[in-house]
């Protein structure tokens, strides 16, 4: 098991990436995929078509996301969270991706990188 941290800076306020993050409506203009979330702990999500699903545990409005990601029968629950910091260009986002399989660890590095965050960048540089 691996874990990653990562800051990214994203040209929008935190009040509007946060709603990208939660909200399926923008997850969907920005992925170009159908999203199921919701800003309730204790609820799944699923994001580009199913290729990411957990549970949402914590949520505090325009600063921070807590998720479990599931990857298959693995013992210590994979913790992804999000901090949102204001920053003079934007949002200062403070990523923490904890108990990643090492199998999968090189992919999820490369998505957060250029599917995720690299997505997000894109699309409010737009």
């Amino acid at each position: 098991m691996k874990d990653y941290k990562k800051h990214f800076i994203v040209p929008a306020p935190p009040e509007d990436l946060y709603k990208a993050l939660t909200n399926p409506n923008t997850i969907q203009l920005w992925t170009g995929e159908p999203a199921e979330m919701s800003t309730e702990a204790g609820t799944e999500f699923s994001l580009w078509g199913d290729s990411i699903v957990g549970m949402n545990l914590e949520f505090e409005e325009d600063k921070k996301i807590v998720q479990e990601w599931y990857f298959g029968e693995q013992e210590d629950a994979s913790i992804v969270t999000i901090i949102l910091h204001p920053n003079k260009k934007g949002t200062d986002v403070e990523l923490r991706h904890t108990n990643i399989p090492d199998e999968a660890y090189e992919d999820i590095v490369g998505g957060w990188n250029e599917t995720y965050f690299g997505a997000l960048i894109d699309f409010y540089t737009e």
